[in-house]
């Protein structure tokens, strides 16, 4: 195992893992429960580096029968699933705590959010770097190098750095749309002002 980075803790038979264990993958996975014949067997959880496990019965290494919850407590059902659909859009948190004050929103179903390094977007189980297309998990440590796929999705979807202007007007109706063309020219007169470029800023 020590060949491949695993690492197993726990009862053999014949050099092979039997009964209770622990077993930990090279990616800080870890399965702690029954085994038989060198195979997860039995009642066991996977227990993954970001906080979230699957329990399960096994059966000669398979899952037959499991159960996954989120690091948040949030856990997964394949029938009547409710949670962020096309009908709430709330985060585990806000449904569990309740929604927080006009103007102090949340952003991400961690509050306060996670501060981003320079250039990264947060991708849920780390930090993605689309200069170098690494994602490192919160403590630092390296996960997994992201292929096209990934890194146009990261790109397109998930929460960045820094902050962008966004035109929304293609999406508003006639009323939402000016007044967001209002607010842009007041946000645009303001950095004018600010820079001495107003009708005051020259010839008075």
């Amino acid at each position: 195992m020590e060949h491949i980075g695993s690492s197993y803790n726990g009862a053999t038979k014949f050099g092979r893992m039997e009964g209770e264990g622990e077993y930990t993958f090279p990616t800080n996975t870890r399965y702690v429960g029954e085994m038989k014949d060198g195979m997860f067997h039995g009642k066991g959880v996977l227990y993954f580096p970001n906080g979230s496990k699957y329990e399960s019965t096994w059966e000669n290494g398979i899952a037959k029968q499991g159960t996954f919850t989120f690091a948040d407590g949030l856990q997964y059902q394949e029938k009547d699933w409710s949670y962020c659909n096309g009908y709430d859009r709330r985060f585990y948190t806000e449904r569990c705590n309740g929604l927080r004050p006009a103007g102090k929103s949340q952003i991400t179903d961690l509050h306060p959010p996670r501060a981003i390094p320079d250039g990264c977007y947060d991708c849920g189980d780390g930090f993605y770097n689309p200069s170098t297309r690494v994602v490192t998990a919160y403590t630092g440590r390296f996960l997994r190098s992201a292929d096209d796929q990934e890194h146009e999705w990261i790109v397109r979807t998930c929460r960045k750095a820094w902050d962008e202007w966004t035109r929304l007007l293609q999406y508003l109706s006639p009323l939402h749309a000016d007044s967001w063309m209002t607010f842009e020219l007041v946000h645009e007169t303001s950095l004018m002002l600010d820079q001495g470029l107003g009708s005051g800023g020259q010839g008075s």
